[in-house]
């Protein structure tokens, strides 16, 4: 972090926390230059990446002032849905949220995908070009069904730092993290088991299980500590269930990291009931503190935890480039793969292994962390400024997705399709549940670095939820102080 993002930070951690109210006046540049003992151009540099989050306003000739603004709004109550075994739905809204990645004309505020035009993928398409120009004949062959042995070595090298201690041998290449867990499940279940899942969840996981005849009981999870322990050993004791897949790291959607204790405590539950653990940790390396946290596999020592992952949230998705540990299962597993792709595809296996090699992996790591991070202050920060009041928000902990929760009364699905008008797609909440709730609510991505057309995105989402609130009479009252900050919104619309 550069000087003057580090007295950026430090400033608006001052704004948040009181000790320079709503429409003070900032010290000059020239005070703050001699009291942090830094350059003009430092403080004029962070006092302008702070106007960029519309944290502070110019005034000509008087400085800089605490822009005036709503109270960030509270995060999501911890949810609530229907515990018992249900039929998964949902599908023809998950093909339309995957088929509007097509359409290069929608601004994609719902997909999954990472920023790809980092300088730090350089050296990848380097590597790439150059296994092309070996012309190796083995990389146009099969592999072998366990993976490319170098990427294996790689895997298992990445994981020490989630706390596990894998061998080359404990790792399963599979073709991206969806297949890792469509393997891992499979090993586990059969048509007609239980599984439990957190709610909400990813969608694909949850069409995964529909595909493969299997009942899914929603288990309520707080958008802080994540899936409830209390529920889930209540749901055991009445349902015979076989195994739990939970994203305990940067969750998709909700953005929480698991505390270390809570995790342990879910491992505890499952050997109690003698169940399986689907660990999803594809987002793991993306949260925003170091060192990253520990997954439940690192806790395992019967091997009944399945690790999922993969490189299509940190390098690129089109990489299809994912692995699995899947402990006691590992022959299972082997089976599944056998029967899904047999063998993945060799030329990104090796060039994801040299790029992790020759040290580039862990640089562009750090500069995503910072990046993603820097884009939900911005994204955020434009949230609470054009949003309605009334609404719930998640403060992620890792990733680069954002769960808001509108009045419960609020119809997401008919605002994806107003919104299709101006070429902006949403991720409607009700993907994420296997019985449809969650419909007021909606996913959105901050991958991409906050830009003008982002920010009217946004304002146009805000101007088309306000809209729909006030004709549904879902806007709460007025509250002091909040006049201005809709004046400025609106303001902003215009």
């Amino acid at each position: 972090m550069t000087r003057y993002q580090r007295l950026a930070t430090l400033l608006a951690q001052r704004i948040e926390q009181g000790l320079y109210q709503s429409g003070e006046r900032l010290p000059s540049v020239r005070a703050l230059s001699e009291e942090h003992c830094v350059s003009i151009s430092t403080v004029q540099q962070a006092y302008h990446l702070l106007e960029e989050k519309q944290l502070i306003t110019p005034q000509p000739r008087s400085g800089y002032f605490v822009t005036p603004r709503k109270a960030a709004p509270p995060m999501p109550a911890i949810t609530r849905p229907a515990q018992r075994p249900v039929e998964i739905t949902q599908w023809e809204s998950v093909l339309e949220l995957i088929n509007g990645r097509l359409d290069r004309d929608n601004l994609q505020l719902g997909s999954g995908t990472p920023d790809v035009s980092s300088p730090t993928l350089k050296p990848l398409w380097k590597i790439i070009s150059r296994i092309g120009q070996k012309q190796d004949l083995a990389l146009l062959n099969y592999d072998n069904i366990y993976g490319y042995p170098p990427l294996r070595e790689q895997v298992a090298r990445l994981a020490i730092d989630s706390g596990c201690r894998l061998s080359a041998d404990e790792v399963v290449i599979t073709t991206g993290c969806h297949e890792a867990l469509s393997v891992a499940i499979r090993a586990v279940c059969q048509p007609g088991d239980i599984v439990a899942v957190e709610s909400p969840t990813f969608h694909g996981t949850m069409q995964i299980l529909r595909g493969f005849g299997i009942r899914v009981i929603e288990i309520p999870t707080d958008s802080v500590t994540g899936i409830s322990l209390e529920a889930l050993e209540l749901a055991f004791e009445q349902w015979p269930i076989k195994g739990i897949v939970v994203v305990p790291n940067c969750n998709n959607p909700l953005g929480f990291v698991m505390p270390d204790a809570r995790k342990r405590a879910l491992l505890t539950l499952a050997e109690r009931f003698d169940a399986a653990i689907i660990e999803d940790d594809v987002y793991g390396e993306l949260a925003y503190d170091y060192p990253r946290p520990i997954t439940i596999k690192s806790l395992d020592v019967d091997g009944r935890v399945l690790l999922c992952s993969s490189f299509s949230k940190t390098l690129a998705p089109g990489l299809r480039v994912g692995w699995v540990a899947p402990g006691r299962y590992f022959d299972r597993v082997i089976h599944m793969k056998y029967i899904v792709t047999g063998s993945s595809a060799m030329q990104t296996q090796a060039a994801v292994a040299e790029f992790i090699r020759q040290g580039y992996y862990q640089p562009h790591l750090r500069r995503m962390r910072q990046q993603y991070q820097r884009n939900y202050d911005n994204f955020s920060c434009h949230v609470r400024h054009y949003f309605p009041c009334g609404i719930c928000v998640t403060r992620p902990c890792g990733g680069f997705l954002i769960w808001i929760e509108l009045p419960e009364a609020f119809d997401t699905v008919r605002l994806n399709r107003e919104l299709h008008a101006s070429n902006i797609q949403v991720a409607v909440g009700s993907l994420f549940s296997a019985s449809g709730k969650y419909r007021n609510c909606l996913r959105l991505s901050y991958a991409m670095p906050f830009n003008p057309r982002t920010e009217q995105a946004l304002a146009t989402i805000a101007a088309a939820i306000e809209s729909a609130m006030e004709r549904c009479s879902l806007l709460p009252a007025a509250e002091p102080g909040t006049a201005q900050a809709v004046e400025s919104r609106a303001g902003a619309k215009g």
